[in-house]
């Protein structure tokens, strides 16, 4: 017979042990803390999208990898991040897979559709963007070059201006 002593000791470390497994697999996550997208891993950047203007639908953050033949083209992304926009900032960390260089775009959802809206002819955007660096992008899409962005560990920081059409 089991004394209750024993029963209590192997709950309490079953119980730990068991703690200590869920707090290691959510570590980076609890690190980066609340309004976190993307996969979750050890390495996150903080993003600072700024000149939202309003709180309607979703703030998209497209991470792209250092590929330049990749960037801004169909299916060329690594994966999508998105929280609820506020204005007129939203903050917000992303998870990317491992330190390294990569490039984000992001974009106000307003509608919620989970895609840019663009116009008919031209297919410009209807919604707002930017781009990590804030490279100028009045009379085109700027280069990879100008919106690599080098995530050497987690924590870091960057602040991405949005542009209304």
């Amino acid at each position: 017979m089991t004394k209750p002593k024993r029963l209590r000791a192997a709950a309490a470390l079953t119980a730990t042990a068991l703690a200590a497994t869920v707090m290691t697999g959510s570590t980076a996550a609890n690190a980066a803390g609340p309004n976190c997208a993307g996969p979750v891993s050890d390495t996150y950047i903080n993003v600072t999208v700024d000149g939202v203007r309003n709180g309607n639908g979703l703030m998209a953050v497209t991470l792209y990898a250092d590929e330049p033949r990749k960037f801004l083209v169909k299916k060329g992304s690594m994966y999508v991040g998105r929280v609820d926009a506020s204005a007129p900032e939203t903050r917000m960390c992303l998870f990317v897979p491992k330190p390294g260089v990569y490039a984000l775009a992001v974009y106000h959802d307003e509608d919620g559709s989970r895609n840019l809206k663009r116009s008919g002819v031209l297919g410009l955007p209807e919604e707002g963007f930017g781009f990590s660096n804030n490279p100028p992008t009045v009379a085109s899409i700027p280069s990879f070059r100008s919106v690599r962005l080098n995530i050497s560990k987690s924590g870091l920081s960057t602040r991405i201006h949005l542009k209304y059409p």
